[in-house]
């Protein structure tokens, strides 16, 4: 069985006991699971399920390895360059964003 979900703005496609870095949400220091009920599209083999744009009642149940604070994971640091040509301007910021991993527990539809 797999689902795709929106978060962020991305879609991604997930199983039972995927883990996944989605966009950094607020959660609760304290929270052990986190839900996704952006649910797109959910399959188990046989049967299709396709959500327009998502499907009602369906959400998926995701948790942290040990703490929401412990999930928060950062991303490669990448170097935007900003160049204006025969001017002898150039410009170069960083930037690295955060991500929240979590482990795929069940899909619900």
């Amino acid at each position: 069985m797999y689902a795709v979900i929106e978060q962020g703005g991305k879609q991604y496609k997930v199983s039972q006991g995927d883990v996944i870095s989605i966009e950094l949400t607020e959660v609760a220091a304290d929270a052990k699971t986190i839900h996704l009920d952006k649910v797109l599209f959910v399959s188990d083999g046989q049967q299709v399920k396709i959500g327009t744009p998502y499907l009602d009642g369906a959400k998926v149940i995701a948790s942290f390895k040990t703490t929401a604070e412990d999930a928060v994971i950062k991303g490669p640091k990448l170097y935007p360059m900003y160049f204006r040509r025969r001017k002898m301007s150039s410009k170069r910021t960083g930037h690295r964003q955060k991500y929240l991993q979590v482990i795929i527990d069940a899909i619900e539809a």
